[in-house]
């Protein structure tokens, strides 16, 4: 069954989801897991494309926009509005929405900033997920 992750990034502006996904996903990338990021938005999804290469000096982190033709995929995926097929790890959700594929990925981590209507949102998802019987944990982070 899928551990799902809530991160509450206290005191930061709603930059610090990205931000924050580009230092998960680089610790992930590390330990040897593959990752697919769900953004909220395909806008967001041209950021964050561009974040992973420039968030930190020094940091690669390989990754690409999820096409499901792609015949070598890289350990970091990109998506919005897209079901990824050969994902199976680990799922990073920046979409105020639960993902309809998430129960496949061993973890997924929620990512939530200080903005009220996230927070509202994230309270729903969380939710969700309590009451299907998912193991959850929250770790409050200072932005």
């Amino acid at each position: 069954m899928t551990r799902v992750d809530f991160y509450i990034l206290e005191g930061g502006s709603t930059t610090v989801c990205p931000q924050f996904a580009c230092r998960l996903v680089e610790k992930a990338f590390a330990q040897g897991h593959q990752v697919y990021i769900n953004t909220a938005s395909a806008a967001q999804l041209r950021q964050l494309d561009d974040l992973l290469w420039s968030f930190r000096d020094g940091s690669f982190l390989p990754h690409a926009i999820y096409d499901q033709a792609m015949s070598d995929k890289p350990p970091i995926l990109l998506g919005h509005a897209t079901e990824p097929q050969e994902c199976h790890d680990v799922l990073i959700n920046l979409s105020q929405e639960v993902p309809p594929f998430f129960s496949r990925f061993n973890r997924m981590a929620e990512l939530v900033d200080s903005d009220d209507s996230q927070r509202a949102a994230a309270r729903e998802r969380f939710r969700f997920y309590k009451d299907r019987g998912y193991t959850l944990k929250t770790h409050t982070l200072q932005a």
